[in-house]
């Protein structure tokens, strides 16, 4: 019989350093939040489980956190608003209380719940600008009840199963007493005092491995030499500074290696580099920290094997070795297919199925590749999540045991499998990227990445022309975080402080690859870690730095189309990357006030290949349930014409309708969609007739019966580009 396969899950745990450093709180609450709901919740499923093994891999940043709010010591405003006495609460205090004890995926943890989400609707049903009018709506009682919601929601499934006191609050409901919130917060305490020696226990039970990252989560080859980003980018338009200090990656990496060990009392040997990023000269200074094995993601190896896109994919799943200065490195490299399917795709599916399509296709690569020895699962240990039915629990505790038991697999560590699984082969050089499209995009080359890049750059100057011990500091291996070297109190926080500001995190948040309601937030708490640096150094900070990095651009509008998409059309998010590339407008404030749902489309996305035009709407919530049965959306094209694409629940293609004088009028030329969670669209580019900077703009409606009940955006169709064939020759610029 064959050898079992081995299966090796790595779960990245990480927060970015939410703390300003000005006031000394916390800017936003997410380690809290996903505390109390994810960080404990993952540990005890693998505890509970029998046979179940995983690498839970830890962000110092992130531990530093979760020590803060444990202790008792963290300030946070949330938290602060969520245990105040609605007695003595004042009206900015309430409106901060609606703005945010809502923020929760509705579907699995609002809608369960009767009276949150009769709260959620006496609140306005999203729609901020009715939150004020609603502020006389919220008695004593009505606070006091969301109080506990919001907290109590957030809470895990698994923690709901190991304190009792949580199902009983959720048993209650309403009505909410003093006593009863004091109850949760106290529990709470607990669990959050719970979550580091658990891990530590899964170690000891061999149940789990824990590994690291660099301290701040900092994108380690863009540390070593900005230019790092050419290898995979050659036209990429870089940062004016050039940016190139190999030593703050090396105390980066050290200085995480330090804090894990004063936590957990031994040292790490594995390491989840900051989103998957490597490089020549960042992976010679982790092996030099004595580390023995990385992970990043399967684009890096495709890209650094020749030949390899010829075949199957047989040469994915096994252990490589990177070889740097006599020193030897293993290397494992993610499923993406696999990873993605738990991040975006499982959790709309029945446990059992879902755990079934995951087996099968574990056993199409065993068949497929019977060479094959480990298949590494590697993606956020807390972002999913929230999509899932009981916050993953049944999903995981389901999937663990399944593979636990299988003959045909073996759920193991990455140490445990690099023990007595040979490497494939040895690299002397990787190619330079990361998990996200093997590349560094994300974090540089656009305007606003680059802005960052330069004002950190020239806060690192400015510290070391007025202090020279930074530079020394700078340098060392510890002594900037929790390392073991004494050093003045001032330059110790000004590393930390540099260090900070170097996380991937901010740089994720500018330019227009992503959006976010908080991207602001980021910029600022960027800003205040720079400004942080100049204020203990008794300098004068720089007027650029009040200045929000993060641009606010036509209303609506968040980005053009990057390069040539093809996304299945399944009305899901199944892929992070189908519609990474495509257009972006945000629709959440871009409606009109005919009805009462005049909030629930959010964002607009569009982009093409050669053969079809792609469009994607996503609602507050899943469209299918927004929809009635009566209602059409209709999505306007106005390319020369005006065309309409009619799409109601349940059917999945149609004919295109074109503006005529007597109004529309149906064609002969079809169009394609499917509305689930979002709705997608294709519409053949041989129908709407378009050549290279041809106009093209849209806009939505919403009708029920005859009468428009909804359009997005009010004044004005969105303005559309399309490039055609020149999209994918631009396609190496950023």
């Amino acid at each position: 019989m064959a050898e079992p396969l081995s299966i090796v899950f790595i779960w990245h745990m990480h927060q970015p350093y939410y703390k300003d450093p000005l006031r000394d709180e916390y800017a936003l609450p997410w380690t809290y939040l996903h505390a109390i709901k994810d960080y404990y919740d993952m540990a005890a499923i693998v505890a509970e489980t029998a046979g179940a093994k995983a690498v839970f891999n830890l962000v110092p940043s992130l531990i530093e956190q979760l020590e803060d709010y444990a202790a008792g010591t963290a300030v946070d405003p949330v938290l602060a608003i969520g245990q105040k006495d609605p007695a003595d609460m004042e009206e900015h205090e309430l409106l901060f209380m609606l703005d945010t004890f809502f923020s929760a995926n509705r579907q699995r943890m609002i809608e369960p719940y009767p009276r949150y989400l009769e709260l959620l609707r006496l609140a306005g049903d999203g729609d901020q600008e009715q939150r004020t009018g609603r502020l006389h709506s919220f008695r004593h009682q009505e606070i006091l009840d969301l109080q506990v919601w919001f907290f109590l929601s957030w809470t895990g499934e698994a923690a709901r199963r190991r304190w009792p006191e949580f199902q009983e609050l959720i048993r209650k409901g309403r009505n909410f007493s003093r006593a009863d919130k004091e109850l949760l917060f106290a529990r709470q305490r607990e669990l959050l005092a719970a979550i580091l020696p658990l891990y530590r226990e899964l170690h000891d039970q061999g149940k789990a491995e824990l590994s690291v990252s660099p301290y701040y989560h900092p994108i380690l080859p863009l540390l070593c030499d900005m230019k790092s980003a050419l290898g995979a980018m050659p036209r990429a338009n870089l940062p004016t500074a050039r940016f190139q200090h190999a030593e703050d990656a090396r105390s980066q990496i050290e200085e995480g290696i330090a804090c894990f060990k004063r936590v957990f009392g031994f040292t790490p040997v594995g390491m989840w580099p900051s989103e998957g990023s490597v490089s020549d000269e960042a992976l010679s200074l982790i092996a030099a920290s004595g580390l023995t094995w990385v992970a990043t993601d399967e684009g890096v190896l495709a890209n650094t094997l020749a030949g390899c896109h010829a075949g199957g994919r047989d040469w994915l799943y096994h252990p490589y070795a990177f070889k740097t200065g006599g020193r030897k490195l293993n290397m494992l490299f993610r499923d993406h297919a696999l990873s993605d399917l738990i991040g975006f795709t499982y959790s709309q599916w029945e446990s059992e199925r879902a755990v079934a399509d995951f087996v099968e296709r574990l056993r199409q690569i065993r068949s497929q590749f019977s060479d094959s020895r480990v298949v590494p699962v590697i993606l956020d240990g807390e972002n999913a999540w929230e999509y899932y039915p009981e916050n993953g629990y049944g999903f995981l505790s389901r999937l663990y045991g399944t593979l636990a038991v299988s003959p045909e697999f073996r759920l193991c560590t990455a140490s445990e499998m690099l023990a007595d699984t040979p490497v494939r082969q040895q690299i002397t050089h990787i190619h330079p990227g990361s998990w996200i499209n093997a590349n560094y995009g994300i974090w540089v080359g656009h305007p606003e990445e680059n802005l960052a890049w330069d004002y950190l750059e020239r806060a690192r100057e400015a510290a070391i022309s007025r202090n020279p011990q930074v530079a020394d500091l700078l340098g060392r291996a510890k002594g900037a975080g929790n390392g073991d070297v004494e050093v003045d109190v001032t330059v110790r926080n000004v590393c930390r402080s540099l260090f900070a500001a170097e996380g991937s995190d901010w740089f994720w948040w500018y330019g227009d690859d992503h959006f976010s309601v908080h991207s602001d937030r980021f910029d600022a708490l960027f800003r205040k870690h720079l400004m942080n640096v100049y204020r203990l150094l008794d300098l004068e900070v720089p007027r650029e730095l009040y200045e929000p990095i993060k641009k606010k651009g036509v209303a609506g509008f968040v980005r053009e189309p990057s390069s040539f998409i093809t996304p299945q059309l399944d009305g899901l998010v199944s892929d992070y990357f189908e519609w990474l590339a495509a257009g972006l407008f945000d629709l959440s404030r871009q409606s009109s006030a005919m009805h009462v749902s005049e909030s629930i489309l959010q964002s607009f996305f569009y982009g093409y290949d050669r053969e079809a035009l792609y469009f994607r709407i996503d609602g507050a919530k899943d469209l299918d349930r927004i929809l009635r049965a009566d209602e059409v959306l209709n999505l306007h094209l106005i390319a020369g014409k005006e065309y309409r694409l009619a799409m109601e629940v349940g059917a999945t293609s149609g004919l295109l309708q074109v503006r005529g004088k007597s109004g529309f009028r149906a064609t002969r030329q079809g169009f394609s969609w499917k509305i689930t969670r979002i709705c997608e669209v294709r519409v053949p580019l041989s129908v709407v007739k378009l050549v290279a900077k041809d106009p093209l703009s849209a806009y939505l409606t919403l009708v029920r019966g005859r009468e428009e009940v909804g359009r997005w955006p009010v004044d004005a169709p969105m303005e559309l580009t399309y490039q055609g064939e020149e999209l994918e020759l631009d396609n190496w610029l950023i």
